[in-house]
């Protein structure tokens, strides 16, 4: 059985050990790169951390679905999605 992935605090206490820096220190520098990776990517529609991905927004066509229930035929609306493409170092480094 997988051991469980770590949640925020744990990643904060993590990161603060190996860094030398306090764990308030560090809660302020991810919760600033997330808040950064939100405004990049709603101005400019992307927005990319090295080495780990990218943050993009698409738009996503209207198309025909089917209602799961009825199996009546519906329309979607067009919307626009965010979605992560993880970097090809990330899925090397993971996979192997």
């Amino acid at each position: 059985m997988a051991d469980k992935p770590m949640n925020k605090s744990q990643l904060l206490n993590y990161l603060a050990e190996k860094s030398g820096h306090s764990r308030k220190d560090v809660a302020g520098l991810l919760d600033l790169l997330v808040q950064t990776a939100y405004g990049e990517a709603k101005r400019s529609g992307e927005f990319t951390i090295p080495g780990l991905g990218k943050l993009v927004k698409k738009q996503r066509a209207a198309r025909k679905g089917r209602n799961p229930a009825t199996g009546a035929e519906i329309q979607i609306p067009a919307k626009t999605v965010v979605k992560f493409r993880v970097a090809k170092a990330a899925k090397d480094s993971v996979l192997s």
